[in-house]
């Protein structure tokens, strides 16, 4: 597409029609004032899409969204950090309806009209006695200005917020895309562990709405990784309330295509912020496979190779350890021949014909030294091809991720559980 697109601030308030707002609560300590609730509203009615994750075990605000965008076009969002609201029993769902009802009555909306979302521990119900006193405090400051504070409340394990808004112009009118995401740490397809909200002024048909954010959260969102794990609260959803007055972006018309390309960018923005600011991370990675049998199997190469802890911890160490790299491709269960496969390093060959190449191996080191690079995957079998982003692994992500006793210790003195 050559409609060109201009960033612009806002975040997820970016779109005309689109408020919101942010507070503190202390969810995860009653003694912080780190903002960790949000709040997503338009002021018109809306066209609402989402994805979700594809783990088995779901948190209930990701059952009960779904459920509402099931039923009826969703309007508000309301959002936590600090607790994942998972694995909660009907105590969960019931703490979730709450957060729904409670907003919609306050904004003179239906519950249904109000999506949830959560982020963080899972296994302790969440702190509802410490929620529920701010939800009035939080409907009554929602503002334009507020896109920041939102993306700065949902952030858990992220080392900071992730936003970013477009605008572009199609038969003369102006057009507004914007949004926030989270996540840093278990990421991987289906889904990372994510959350991701975007809006935008744009008018909608709902078929074209589903089909464009299936498709771009397939070719973003879900091509990263960064430790292998999927979440059970991943959720990305979209609002698109109209405001913009253009004329309807019907699926299969050039302005849906243009549209649906827009959201792809900005999703791609999002998701590779995402990977840069995985859990203790020190290497971004476009590990990109061609030259498939079929892209199904350049996808298997890709995720194999992407999702190695051996490959990984070789990143971390600046080694161009293409050894680890192909034995990866040998079990990722694709059709793939040794003999002909060949690995570069930023386009450096690597590995010949599945022998070391003669690219002096200090070459190679010192590609890996750097903060990003790319790492391809040429099978020589077929025109099949796929790219995904990854992390490295480090001594430090594995010390992050030690414990979470801190947390179900406040949960005790909350008189949560014994």
């Amino acid at each position: 597409m050559d409609i060109p697109y201009s960033r612009i601030k806002g975040g997820v308030c970016a779109a005309k029609g689109f408020v919101g707002n942010a507070v503190s609560c202390g969810i995860k300590n009653p003694d912080s004032d780190r903002l960790d609730l949000a709040l997503v509203y338009s002021e018109a009615p809306c066209q609402a899409a989402g994805a979700f994750t594809q783990n088995r075990v779901k948190a209930a605000p990701v059952r009960m969204t779904q459920s509402h965008l099931r039923a009826n076009p969703v309007r508000a969002i309301i959002t936590n950090s600090g607790n994942a609201n998972a694995c909660t029993g009907i105590t969960g769902l019931s703490d979730a309806r709450i957060m729904a009802r409670t907003t919609g009555k306050l904004l003179g909306i239906r519950q249904r009209e109000v999506a949830v979302g959560s982020t963080g521990v899972i296994g302790i119900p969440l702190p509802m006695m410490r929620i529920e006193p701010k939800l009035e405090e939080l409907v009554a400051g929602i503002a334009r200005n507020k896109g920041n504070d939102i993306a700065k409340s949902i952030i858990t394990s992220d080392t900071h917020e992730k936003e970013f808004a477009i605008s572009f112009e199609f038969e003369g009118q102006r057009i507004r895309i914007g949004g926030c995401a989270k996540g840093a740490g278990m990421i991987n397809p289906n889904m990372a562990t994510m959350l991701c909200y975007i809006t935008t002024d744009a008018n909608v048909a709902k078929a074209c709405l589903d089909r464009a954010v299936q498709d771009a959260v397939q070719n973003t969102f879900n091509r990263i990784t960064i430790d292998g794990d999927t979440s059970t609260n991943d959720t990305v959803l979209v609002l698109a309330n109209g405001e913009a007055g253009n004329k309807t972006f019907k699926r299969g018309g050039k302005g849906c295509q243009i549209f649906s390309h827009a959201l792809q960018f900005v999703m791609n923005k999002l998701a590779k912020a995402i990977v840069r600011d995985g859990e203790r991370v020190t290497k971004f990675v476009t590990v990109e496979v061609k030259g498939a049998a079929s892209k199904s199997d350049a996808k298997k190469v890709a995720e194999a190779v992407a999702n190695s802890s051996l490959v990984k911890a070789s990143w971390n160490g600046e080694d161009p350890n293409w050894g680890r790299i192909i034995h990866a491709v040998g079990y990722s269960g694709a059709n793939v021949r040794e003999e002909v496969i060949d690995i570069l390093f930023n386009k450096k060959q690597a590995c010949t014909g599945g022998l070391q190449a003669k690219t002096n191996p200090e070459v190679l080191r010192n590609i890996v030294r750097n903060r990003e690079f790319t790492i391809t995957i040429e099978l020589n079998r077929g025109k099949g091809d796929y790219h995904i982003y990854a992390a490295d692994l480090s001594p430090e992500y594995v010390d992050f991720n030690r414990s979470e006793y801190a947390y179900w210790k406040q949960a005790q003195k909350d008189g949560i559980f014994e």
